[in-house]
């Protein structure tokens, strides 16, 4: 351990952010836990440490979970229940289309994909959960079941990588067809992380809010600062790499940069806006800063949104 300059010991560099990723945990919003052996909440009634109500003690009822201060008061016997915890299903929808195969930045917008994946399987299989994954382009070509454990995390994680660096077919990207059948494959009650960069066709916006419907979804939208703004590097041949249509652009006209930041800021906006109305979370990643800080920063705000969401819920 190096010493500091006043002759103390200091931790290793990466040592407070080991202990930062231990220490953090995803928050689930929604009682969608089910699987025997988990942390998370649920919405089961059984016997559990979360108190939820009381009931008249019917024939067969554990004794033990007699509400003895309850039933001395009244001349029947009530017994409390409690709403035990338990694991959920984690579904990651993975995006391989080609417009993940750039970036400008510290890595591909795919490699922070995968890594935020990886990132996310880890914090949530820890708990008890299951974590599977859909891997979509122009509609779902591959489904991993949820697992639970370290070693079926990294063999999901190995082929997802795998997926996503074959990139997918020629063609547009269908979110929304992959959308409605994610919603018919997911059948059981689960937090969704749809991780795109949502650079495709419309139409996705209705598939999407019907799987916020039933399930936990959040939104993970990767983006590059060179699809923000554009710098001044002159006469520069854009090509689309879903459809390989081209585009010579003057990138020295100041004119043409301040239209073309204008209008990706104001993308961002109605994207986001969309993402809401359908009742997703979002999570905006950006290849310009390395995922952890990001990511915390999204867990931490996650956490205020439950816990303000949890006082204003009636009694």
């Amino acid at each position: 351990m190096p010493p500091s300059e006043d002759g103390r010991a200091q931790p290793p560099a990466g040592a407070g952010i080991d202990e930062l990723v231990r220490r953090l945990r995803w928050p689930v919003l929604r009682r969608l836990a089910v699987h025997p052996g988990g942390d998370e909440r649920s919405g089961l009634r059984g016997p559990g440490i979360e108190y939820s109500e009381v009931r008249e003690y019917q024939p067969g009822d554990d004794p033990r979970w007699i509400d003895w201060n309850l039933t001395a008061r009244s001349d029947r016997t009530f017994v409390r229940e409690s709403l035990p915890d338990r694991g959920l299903d984690v579904w990651l929808v993975m995006d391989c289309s080609r417009s993940l195969d750039w970036g400008t930045a510290l890595c591909l917008k795919r490699h922070l994909a995968v890594q935020l994946a990886a990132a996310a399987a880890h914090l949530l299989v820890r708990h008890g959960n299951r974590v599977g994954a859909l891997v979509v382009d122009q509609g779902v070509h591959r489904v991993v079941p949820p697992a639970s454990g370290r070693t079926a995390v990294l063999r999901m994680l190995a082929y997802v990588d795998r997926a996503l660096a074959a990139g997918a077919p020629e063609g547009a990207t269908d979110l929304g067809r992959s959308l409605m059948e994610a919603g018919r494959i997911v059948r059981r009650r689960s937090l969704v992380l749809v991780i795109s960069d949502f650079l495709c066709q419309p139409g996705w916006e209705s598939p999407l809010w019907i799987l916020a419907l039933r399930h936990e979804v959040v939104a993970a939208r990767i983006v590059d600062p060179r699809e923000l703004e554009i710098p001044d590097v002159g006469m520069v041949t854009f090509e689309d790499p879903e459809t390989g249509r081209q585009l010579a652009v003057d990138t020295g006209s100041r004119r043409l940069r301040e239209r073309f930041r204008a209008a990706a800021a104001e993308q961002q906006a109605h994207l986001r806006a969309q993402i809401e109305r359908c009742g997703a979370g979002v999570l905006e990643l950006t290849t310009g800063e390395e995922l952890l800080p990001q990511l915390v920063r999204f867990l931490q705000q996650r956490r205020l949104d439950g816990r303000a969401a949890a006082r204003g819920r009636p009694a």
